[in-house]
């Protein structure tokens, strides 16, 4: 299969993406997360088709991404807490993990046979199709399942090249990691994946106790997996010291010892801005994600705001695989 890549400012391109959307094909669109592998929520051709593109296990389940709160609502089951939430961060990068609701009208392969469905309603072009569908669209990262997420339609090319008919281009996406995934949870909020919104910003909008779920327990939202992100060398986290020939990915403006010994050095913001580091993480991860490349070492990342989901990231990308 060719895959084109059209620049979302071409007329054409939106029209393209629509049509192949409703014929059950797939295409990558740019969020302000991630690149995302789009299909339509109710084609069973198309969420398997999600599956097999990627290689994603079938009990991890996907968000569905809505046009609207309404459209959110006639798939999932919000009470008073998730509708705060909705209203104060859509459009935007947070999911919420819902019950299903009862006549939801899309595939049970989107949900990995839970009785629950993630939902998102992003900003751009992602929103703006499913109102064209009526429909929610599931888009999980377009990339294969484990590897690093695709944050420019290259890196998609890259990993889906061949694969999808069509990839948008809007170039580097803003945010760099995907959304904050958190499931309401009687009088407090379970943060299933921190991501581009901040654990601090939802526990003052929603005034809940955010609480981390056991290690261990049962894949309940995308991205789940202990292993995921990952490039072809082992990583080391939190180095402190540089070894001879590893490729570093650093932060701020403080040098490790051994720096000279690096073989190349990729600093996610020298500034230390979160924000700013956040956005490029993944890109630094695809430039060492080469065969010949065996050993990165990540430099400490604080732990706060956006911090939480980059050092989550970097956590699952150096897990066992």
């Amino acid at each position: 299969m060719r895959t084109e890549i059209l620049p979302l400012s071409d007329p054409t391109a939106e029209p393209r993406a629509e049509a192949l959307l409703k014929a059950g094909a797939l295409v990558a669109l740019p969020t302000e997360t991630v690149y995302g592998l789009a299909g339509d929520s109710g084609s069973g051709d198309a969420v398997a088709g999600i599956f097999a593109a990627k290689g994603r296990p079938r009990f991890n389940p996907l968000i569905c991404h809505v046009a609207s709160l309404s459209m959110g609502r006639s798939i999932a089951t919000f009470d008073d807490v998730a509708l705060q939430l909705a209203r104060h961060f859509w459009p935007g990068p947070l999911t919420l993990v819902l019950p299903l609701a009862a006549d939801a009208a899309i595939h049970p392969l989107a949900t990995a046979g839970l009785p629950t469905v993630a939902v998102r309603m992003p900003r751009g072009v992602v929103a703006r199709l499913a109102g064209r569908l009526g429909r929610p669209i599931v888009a999980p990262s377009a990339n294969l399942s484990g590897r690093v997420t695709g944050t420019s339609a290259d890196a998609v090319a890259r990993g889906l090249g061949g694969r999808i008919p069509l990839i948008l281009d809007d170039g580097p996406s803003k945010v760099g990691v995907e959304s904050t995934i958190i499931r309401p949870d009687g009088d407090r909020l379970l943060l299933l994946r921190a991501g581009g919104v901040g654990r601090e910003e939802i526990a003052a909008a929603s005034g809940l106790p955010i609480e981390t779920p056991a290690s261990g327990a049962p894949i309940a939202a995308p991205g789940g997996l202990a292993s995921h992100y990952a490039p072809a060398g082992q990583i080391r986290l939190d180095a402190q010291t540089i070894e001879s020939g590893e490729f570093v990915i650093a932060f701020g403006s403080d040098t490790p010892r051994g720096l000279e010994r690096a073989a190349a050095v990729v600093n996610l913001s020298p500034s230390g801005d979160l924000t700013e580091a956040a956005a490029n993480l993944f890109a630094a991860l695809a430039a060492f994600d080469r065969p010949q490349i065996q050993r990165i070492a990540v430099t400490p990342i604080p732990r706060t705001g956006l911090g939480e989901a980059i050092n989550d990231r970097l956590t699952r990308a150096a897990a066992p695989r």
